[in-house]
């Protein structure tokens, strides 16, 4: 039986996005449970009270929400990312195991977190999509290995554009930023010179 999980952002005691992760978990659950299982709200299971500064609510679930727990979160530095190629890398639902993307940050050497690379094209780190910029604009990766709820917002108010980037053309962009459910857009910037190909 297949596990996933939904990572939702409590921000000061406010649930952010939580239509999205709605979304997102009930398409999950039609894809591999059929039609026959009842939507799930997450607003049913979710609470803020007691959350202070930015939590992460992490729901692991299967046909229904089996667990829910609460941490506080802190972005981790990433300074600098290493491309990894593996054309059959496979994450396009949030599963319990990651051992795909594990398998890959093992091998990010000196970097701090990795950009996975399938037939030579850019998709996700191992925890968050991307975006690059290039003449006035940010990109985001047409083919990433998880679409984000972020990602979702993001595009539809036209602040990114999806588009496909090859590693071979990296040089063209000027900086790439990480961003996640957890992690706001504009929170984690890195110098296209600190992504090693």
């Amino acid at each position: 039986m297949y596990r996933f999980i939904e990572t939702i952002c409590i921000n000061d005691g406010v649930i952010e996005n939580l239509s999205a992760h709605d979304e997102r978990m009930n398409n999950t659950i039609l894809m591999h449970y059929g039609s026959s299982v009842m939507p799930v709200s997450l607003e049913d299971f979710i609470t803020a009270e007691g959350c202070k500064g930015r939590t992460r609510c992490r729901v692991e679930y299967t046909f229904a929400v089996e667990k829910i727990e609460y941490f506080p979160y802190r972005i981790r530095e990433v300074k600098s990312l290493q491309l990894v190629n593996d054309d059959a890398a496979e994450y396009s639902f949030k599963y319990v195991d990651r051992s795909v993307l594990d398998r890959n940050f093992a091998l990010r050497g000196d970097a701090d977190d990795i950009v996975i690379v399938r037939s030579g094209m850019l998709t996700d780190t191992s925890i968050a999509n991307i975006a690059l910029y290039k003449d006035g604009k940010w990109y985001t990766p047409k083919y990433p290995l998880l679409k984000g709820t972020r990602r979702a917002r993001l595009l539809a108010e036209g602040i990114i554009e999806e588009d496909i980037i090859m590693a071979n053309c990296l040089q063209e962009y000027e900086k790439i930023r990480l961003f996640n459910a957890m992690i706001g857009f504009g929170e984690v910037e890195i110098d296209i010179n600190n992504v090693f190909l």
